[in-house]
């Protein structure tokens, strides 16, 4: 399942007994998953849903709070669409359960927003308003740098309504538009986190939280790996080029090298892959590193010297192409 299925189904299972949050919940759910149509010139009142199991709750929950029997409607995906959703419609007593809900005012006009009873109502109301929206509309992405939580709006005003009421909850929503459509949209882990725990998918919380530290860890390992690398492949590359430099100056001075930097020449030499550090303790007597760094950069400087005044490739032309120095 993906997670937003696994949050879906949590939040299916949530059931708050207070009248009010039930409401609160329901009138969300018709909101954010069509609402208001009009049938045979009557107003209709319309839930698609993505799941048989939510469809069958939302029927049952309209029946015992508002006594009306909705029709159940397998919608076959079509066009963009994939797979199928479920119409929970109720055209018999539509107009009045718009009124009862707050879809409707009072001079028949629909509500663009959410209804004030709605926002101005308790904590758990405003998270069962978050709940019966995300139920209808909302979906959760994987952690990582694009994760996100989404509730796709019916109009700006509803997203408006929907960031107000998060706000009062603890969560910290934003409206956006994405492709002309709006969206309530929660970015930030620890917010996407208090935003699950709110609506009630506690179990969904922990799991998003545990798979963004695996991630996190695992990101954290393969970013030391590459920079371990890095590392490794700029010492190669130093060690090479250094060398390099080392057998032309040798080339360049021939006898007249002075002992103490011919024997840091060939330490170099002889110890390609050393660092500075444990070139000196090859040393006899045993010099510190920035002895050895101190001759070995002597002995280059002598020989393009000597190369510069003869005329001749100095230290550098010996690194191969393609290796910094």
């Amino acid at each position: 399942m993906s997670l937003t299925a696994d949050v879906k189904a949590e939040l299916i299972s949530v059931r708050d007994p207070r009248p009010t949050a039930r409401v609160a919940e329901l009138t969300a759910l018709l909101r954010f998953s069509g609402g208001l149509h009009s049938i045979a010139n009557r107003v209709a009142v319309e839930a698609e849903l993505d799941s048989d199991l939510l469809a069958r709750r939302t029927a049952r929950e309209l029946v015992e709070l508002y006594g009306v029997r909705p029709e159940l409607v397998l919608v076959q995906g079509s066009g963009g669409r994939v797979g199928s959703s479920y119409a929970v419609r109720v055209i018999e007593g539509g107009e009045t359960l718009a009124r009862q809900t707050g879809l409707l005012d009072q001079r028949r006009r629909p509500v663009r927003g959410l209804p004030n009873k709605l926002t101005t109502g308790s904590r758990g109301d405003l998270t069962a308003v978050w709940r019966g929206a995300f139920l209808a509309a909302g979906s959760l992405s994987d952690p990582g740098r694009s994760a996100a939580l989404e509730i796709t709006c019916p109009s700006s005003e509803a997203a408006m309504a929907l960031v107000g009421a998060g706000h009062r909850i603890g969560v910290a929503a934003k409206a956006r538009e994405v492709r002309a459509v709006p969206r309530v949209v929660v970015r930030e882990a620890e917010a996407i986190r208090a935003a699950l725990s709110a609506m009630g998918a506690e179990h969904a919380a922990s799991q998003w939280d545990q798979l963004r530290q695996r991630r996190e860890v695992r990101a954290g390992v393969n970013r030391l790996v590459n920079f371990d690398d890095a590392n490794l492949r700029r010492s190669a590359q130093a060690a090479v080029a250094a060398c390099a430099r080392v057998e032309r100056a040798m080339e360049i001075l021939g006898d007249e090298i002075p002992d103490h930097l011919r024997e840091a020449g060939d330490l170099r030499l002889a110890h390609r892959d050393a660092s500075l550090d444990e070139l000196g303790h090859h040393a006899d007597p045993p010099l510190t590193k920035d002895a050895v760094a101190g001759r070995i950069r002597r002995l280059l400087a002598m020989a393009d010297k000597k190369a510069d005044a003869e005329g001749l490739p100095g230290t550098e032309s010996a690194v191969p192409a393609g290796i910094e120095d």
